[in-house]
């Protein structure tokens, strides 16, 4: 399923009845396109409700995702990507290091932010939320200029 969104859109992609992927327009993904199209067709409940979510985050009517997501990835990103869920609320940021410390990996900064660079569902596990040990914005895979316009979207002074 595809969406148009204020950063451009995105393609969605579920499997067993989870949200597993979110591409950003130019990314590539020939290889997923056959699952892309499948699954669309086998879990457009997901998809819907995915696409539902989303367009509300961006309309600035939503700060928490309820979507079921089942994101492909090794353990230690799968853990990475769990903590950000539980624990990157809406405007909330952190630097690499300190998510490091609550994967319980301290000196694991780097492997978090390979984790980050990994991510499968952008938006949802909120990798956009994790910034530089000194505040700045550092290490989005999709562009600083995306990782700002989420930051503004979430931002307290937002008008949204």
């Amino acid at each position: 399923m595809i969406i148009d969104t204020p950063i451009g859109k995105l393609t969605l992609a579920a499997k067993d009845g989870f949200l597993t992927r979110i591409y950003f327009e130019d990314e590539p993904h020939d290889h997923d396109r056959n699952d892309v199209q499948e699954d669309t067709q086998k879990n457009t409940s997901v998809l819907n409700q995915a696409a539902k979510e989303l367009n509300e985050y961006f309309a600035g009517k939503r700060k928490i995702f309820t979507v079921p997501i089942n994101p492909p990835g090794a353990p230690f990103c799968k853990k990475v990507w769990d903590v950000m869920v539980k624990e990157l609320t809406f405007g909330k940021t952190i630097s690499y290091g300190e998510l490091a410390s609550l994967c319980g990996h301290p000196r694991a900064a780097r492997a978090v932010g390979m984790a980050n660079n990994r991510n499968p569902i952008p938006v949802i596990i909120p990798c956009h939320r994790v910034v530089g040990k000194n505040g700045k914005l550092v290490g989005f895979r999709w562009g600083l200029g995306v990782k700002e316009k989420f930051l503004a979207l979430e931002s307290p002074l937002s008008p949204l």
